[in-house]
């Protein structure tokens, strides 16, 4: 589908308001056509407006369709802790292309990223926690501690798979961890979600 400006079009944080869906949901119907899709030249979905409006109405939810106010983004801060500059740079710029409006800040390494994680307090850490010179159950054990970082949230980007990750498994419970061959696929659907729980009221 092509599309000569945004109008009519929503991002699918904007669909997934719309129709109380998880982001997740949304890309997936509008991967299964479900769904009328525009992807922008950097292959981000816009999703038709009239067509969430019409699966409203098909699906009996119609009555749903005044999106809820959400914090603005500009308020929330990444901070990214990998020691490759190749990730670091390509991590960098998903982020900064997705989401503009997230102040995004890049730790050399992990020693530095531990401190920086502490005087900060981000609200989002992506990080890498096979990093030289730390233990990496114990460096996310640290990060997902609710005393040190009460409202931070954390995603794992990690070259490990298979068995060599299963090890780590007790230490990555419940935390998303992206395969870093996919993370131009996988990244920026994920952060989209953790960033619409980050912004949902209580």
């Amino acid at each position: 589908m092509k599309h000569a400006n945004n109008e009519g079009l929503l991002t699918t944080i904007e669909a997934a308001r719309m129709t109380g869906m998880a982001v997740r949901s949304i890309q997936l119907m509008a991967d299964r056509g479900e769904l009328e899709v525009w992807k922008t030249p950097g292959g981000h979905r816009r999703i038709l407006k009239d067509s969430i409006d019409q699966w409203l109405v098909q699906s009996g939810h119609a009555s749903i369709t005044r999106p809820m106010p959400l914090a603005p983004v500009a308020e929330l801060t990444a901070l990214l802790i990998d020691d490759s500059r190749h990730f670091q740079s390509l991590i960098a710029l998903l982020l900064r292309q997705n989401f503009p409006s997230l102040k995004v800040i890049v730790a050399e390494n992990g020693f530095s990223g531990l401190v920086q994680a502490g005087q900060l307090q981000p609200d989002l850490l992506v990080v890498d926690f096979l990093l030289p010179g730390l233990d990496g159950a114990a460096f996310i054990t640290a990060l997902r501690s609710p005393e040190l970082f009460p409202e931070t949230r954390l995603i794992v980007a990690s070259s490990l798979s298979g068995q060599a990750l299963e090890k780590y498994r007790y230490a990555l419970t419940g935390v998303p961890v992206v395969h870093k061959t996919r993370l131009t696929e996988v990244l920026p659907g994920l952060v989209s979600e953790t960033l619409a729980l980050m912004r949902a009221p209580l």
